[in-house]
């Protein structure tokens, strides 16, 4: 205490072995909004909703509070809504035109939400934890009494009655809840996420799919393999328990770094189509990667694949406004396809490197996910 008593409060801060977390962070701008981006999350908590004419600066105080006073990632997001002009109504008029109506109260709105994350999951426990602790704060900002335009708060308030206890003894953001990052698109919870085992599986793969910082990639060359996994009593012997069955632990070592070379390990699992798809994928992906391209290896419980390349989307707008291919996928496709020429006079020659050929069709997938408890 006294060491610490003699050095400038700034100092310690910056030099001391603590969390840089359990200091105040620097100045925030007051006019900062914090807007959330496709980045952040994928889940986050709502803490509340503003709406009208003071919306955004409500917004902005509490974003601001609940990142300087509690130490908490918040952002806000804004989303407007037009209750004006007609709608397709229920059923038909009678001289057979559809019924059209209209907004019982017309008016653009503004909504600005406060969210708070980063996590990667509703059931994360940090998730889960920061979701309990924003239920609990008692915002300066709100006063205790709930944002004046929020609209939970409001009908909170207007069904207290209803609500057991009501609700002007909780405190303010006792309804937040867990939701995915809206700015997210419709198919990213979509993607495959592979399980615990595959991810196992992939580890300490040096050029592993799953390390593959894109939304797509292209697959080029595809191996499959007859062999099925073995998790069965204990009472096989060896890596290979019996003919097309390779025990679980066995094929997960052989996956690590450069394990299908280990001699012992091979002159067991010679036989083993699933062991030899993944030796031609990783020489495969070396090879490729020799030749400049931007490989990976993925395996899975079947089979192993190669993919090249790391892109965000599959389609951008062309000269005339239309969608069409990314161009760093039609770069891929045409490079890593069967020859042109030889395809011209009737020949399927597909390419090769180190050996291995690739697939006749490369084609864009998704990038399998880790596990979101990883």
């Amino acid at each position: 205490m006294v060491l610490a008593a003699g050095m400038p409060a700034a100092a310690s801060a910056q030099s001391s072995w603590l969390p840089t977390s359990w200091f105040p962070s620097g100045r925030i701008d007051p006019k900062a909004m914090f807007p959330l981006a496709e980045k952040d999350g994928p889940w986050l908590v709502l803490a509340t909703t503003f709406r009208g004419a003071t919306a955004r600066d409500e917004a902005r105080t509490l974003v601001q509070e609940l990142r300087g006073r509690h130490s908490l990632q918040a952002y806000t997001h804004e989303k407007a809504f037009d209750f004006t002009g007609p709608l397709p109504g229920v059923g038909l008029n009678p001289d057979g035109s559809p019924k059209k109506m209209r907004y019982a109260n017309e008016g653009q709105v503004v909504e600005v939400a406060v969210l708070v994350g980063d996590f990667a999951s509703c059931d994360d426990p940090r998730a889960q934890k920061a979701l309990q602790r924003i239920k609990q704060l008692r915002p300066e900002s709100l006063g205790g009494k709930g944002p004046k335009g929020g609209l939970v708060s409001d009908f909170l308030q207007a069904n207290s009655g209803l609500v057991h206890g009501g609700a002007a003894n909780r405190p303010p953001l006792h309804a937040a809840m867990l939701i995915p990052n809206p700015l997210l698109p419709d198919d990213y919870f979509q993607r495959q996420q592979v399980d615990a085992f595959v991810a196992e599986m992939n580890a300490d793969v040096t050029y592993s799919l799953l390390d593959c910082p894109g939304r797509y990639t292209v697959r080029v060359a595809t191996f499959s393999g007859a062999g099925t996994f073995q998790q069965g009593d204990g009472n096989a012997t060896g890596t290979e328990s019996r003919s097309g069955f390779v025990d679980v632990a066995g094929f997960v070592e052989a996956l690590r770094g450069s394990g299908w070379k280990d001699p012992k390990l091979r002159g067991v699992q010679g036989e083993s189509l699933l062991v030899e798809a993944a030796d031609r994928a990783h020489r495969l992906t070396v090879a490729l990667r020799k030749q400049g391209w931007q490989a990976w290896e993925f395996h899975d419980r079947d089979e192993s694949i190669v993919c090249v390349g790391s892109i965000d989307r599959l389609a951008v707008p062309g000269a005339d406004g239309r969608p069409q291919v990314h161009p760093e996928i039609a770069r891929i496709v045409a490079a890593l396809a069967p020859d042109q020429g030889a395809l011209a006079s009737g020949q399927i020659v597909p390419r090769s490197f180190d050996g291995v050929m690739l697939d006749l069709q490369p084609k864009p997938i998704d990038v399998p996910r880790q596990p979101t408890r990883r």
